[in-house]
């Protein structure tokens, strides 16, 4: 598979991102302040990102979404420059396309320098199947700050070298390479190169409660 480049992404952030954000969140009846007590930041912060002023990491992400509780497709936009708005049930769409188009996928470009392009036609609440790329210098989460959820990863590198830390290990990925660990283990994805890093990602059972 060729490597791709990063997009550029519109000076001042994603507003498209931050306007979907905002409308799940007074969707579910929760203020700004309210968003930002329960994320512990600031209420400036979120209202930045709602409105397109800045960008949101994978962590910041992540924990919106959770709150919210959608699923990274109701944010997503299409490529195309069209919004997705039916909201699916976990399972494939009666009709969907099994083919997802190059030109035509989903993506998020978050604040980290990170971008994220769907890898399917229709939202399944059991898998985040993704085309992920680092630009360089870009994390899914700020130095010495991990990420931790439900489910379980797995990720392949396509191009690039991609450092990940589980817990206390660190590790570096280079092309071919692959890797699978429990989301509940903090954790870091990270381009320290100056290249590129194109990534496969696949999460399972992000939405699905801790077993106990």
């Amino acid at each position: 598979m060729a490597s791709r480049s990063l997009k550029v992404v519109p000076e001042g952030g994603d507003s498209a991102l931050g306007a979907r954000l905002r409308q799940e969140r007074d969707r579910v009846g929760l203020s700004l302040r309210e968003l930002a007590r329960r994320l512990e930041v600031s209420p400036s912060l979120v209202s930045q990102i709602e409105t397109g002023k800045t960008q949101p990491s994978v962590r910041t992400l992540y924990a919106i979404v959770n709150e919210l509780g959608v699923s990274l497709d109701d944010v997503f936009a299409r490529e195309n420059g069209g919004v997705r708005t039916t909201r699916g049930k976990g399972k494939k769409r009666a009709g969907a396309d099994p083919v997802q188009r190059a030109h035509d996928r989903s993506v998020i470009d978050l604040g980290s320098g990170v971008h994220w392009e769907r890898l399917t036609t229709w939202n399944d609440r059991d898998v985040d199947f993704l085309y992920a790329i680092y630009e360089p210098g870009g994390a899914s989460s700020p130095d010495e700050s991990l990420v931790r959820h439900n489910g379980r990863e797995f990720g392949i590198v396509v191009s690039g070298s991609l450092g990940v830390t589980v817990g206390f290990d660190e590790y570096v990925l280079e092309p071919g390479d692959s890797i699978s660990f429990d989301s509940s283990v903090p954790h870091r994805l990270h381009n320290d190169g100056d290249q590129v890093v194109n990534a496969i990602w696949v999460v399972l059972g992000r939405h699905h409660p801790p077993e106990q």
